[in-house]
């Protein structure tokens, strides 16, 4: 493996997560395959789960970590192309991930979308701007339209609580927020659920469709109550419009997820990737509940993150 943007870069979905399950048993077994070697992390947003698991994974296989705040740490950076730099900026992109790459042998980065310009946030311009000038193999930390380590951690998740003998039913179900919330996860978990082997529905008010790019061919229905019934997964996630790109649409219906409103599941498990508005999103008596698989995916992505580093450190040219 020598970069992880999305599933796309996965050769073998099921075995990726069977690994994964493997590494969580002895998670130092590989502890020395890193030894010598860097991961950089550069973060151009807020993280919690992203930073600290990735970091223990890495300490794990022994690899040396190297934390960048680039938006409060580092010169501002520029993104254009021929740019003339004789403003706010200081540093090219394309300086910055070379210099970077001097010094890392993996490198990781974190770039959400603005929600300003679906052009540019679909085009994945700083990711692919960073990587395209980056010397190493670069990971996705949660782009502008994905959050790929996110997702693995949540298919390791259901695969360690599915039900036996039968396909399970996964819904994605949009929830309210106080503010505008960019798609990455929500994209990321459609088109990670849309390779493996589940009954997969997505529910929202309408105006609120993701990316058929991401979404391709799950069950799309805009009765929360209808989509919930015989769930064996629930994933709440909120997500700004698509259409009226980064747009908080106004909604009648109460979408907020409680205990009632899960009675018609299958005792359905509970999933959220954090950090979450309680009681905004979804009540506390659900995500408190003996059902909830909340902290046991926080757990996951340090196994997600660690099965990749070591994808990408036993690849040619990097063990």
């Amino acid at each position: 493996m020598k970069r992880f943007f999305s599933v796309d870069d996965v050769a073998n979905l099921d075995e990726l997560i069977q690994n994964a399950i493997e590494i969580k048993k002895a998670p130092l077994q590989k502890s020395e395959l890193g030894k010598s070697k860097t991961l950089g992390l550069v973060f151009l947003n807020s993280s919690l789960r992203t930073r600290l698991s990735t970091q223990k994974a890495a300490q794990n296989l022994g690899l040396n970590t190297i934390v960048l705040n680039a938006n409060q740490e580092a010169w501002i950076w520029e993104f254009e192309d021929n740019a003339i730099m004789n403003g706010g900026t200081v540093e090219h992109i394309k300086d910055a991930a070379n210099v970077l790459s001097q010094y890392c042998d993996i490198i990781g980065i974190r770039c959400f979308a603005g929600l300003e310009s679906k052009e540019e946030d679909t085009s994945e311009k700083i990711y692919s701007l960073f990587e395209k000038f980056a010397t190493v193999p670069v990971i996705s930390l949660e782009s502008a339209t994905l959050h790929p380590l996110q997702s693995l951690a949540d298919c390791i998740t259901i695969e360690e609580h599915k039900p036996k003998n039968r396909k399970p039913k996964v819904v994605l179900t949009w929830a309210p927020h106080i503010k505008s919330i960019p798609h990455a996860v929500g994209n990321s978990f459609a088109q990670w659920m849309n390779k493996t082997d589940c009954e997969f529905v997505i529910t929202h008010p309408k105006g609120y469709e993701l990316d058929t790019k991401f979404t391709q061919n799950a069950t799309i229905e805009n009765n929360q109550e209808i989509a919930l019934q015989g769930a064996d997964f629930v994933y709440i996630k909120n997500w700004s419009s698509f259409e009226k790109y980064g747009k908080t649409l106004p909604i009648e219906e109460d979408w907020l997820l409680t205990n009632k409103k899960l009675e018609v599941t299958n005792n359905a498990k509970i999933m959220h990737c954090l950090p979450v508005r309680r009681n905004v999103e979804v009540s506390d008596e659900v995500l408190d509940s003996e059902h909830s698989l909340i902290y046991k995916q926080a757990n996951n992505r340090t196994f997600a993150a660690q099965v990749i580093l070591e994808k990408i450190l036993e690849s040619d040219g990097n063990a």
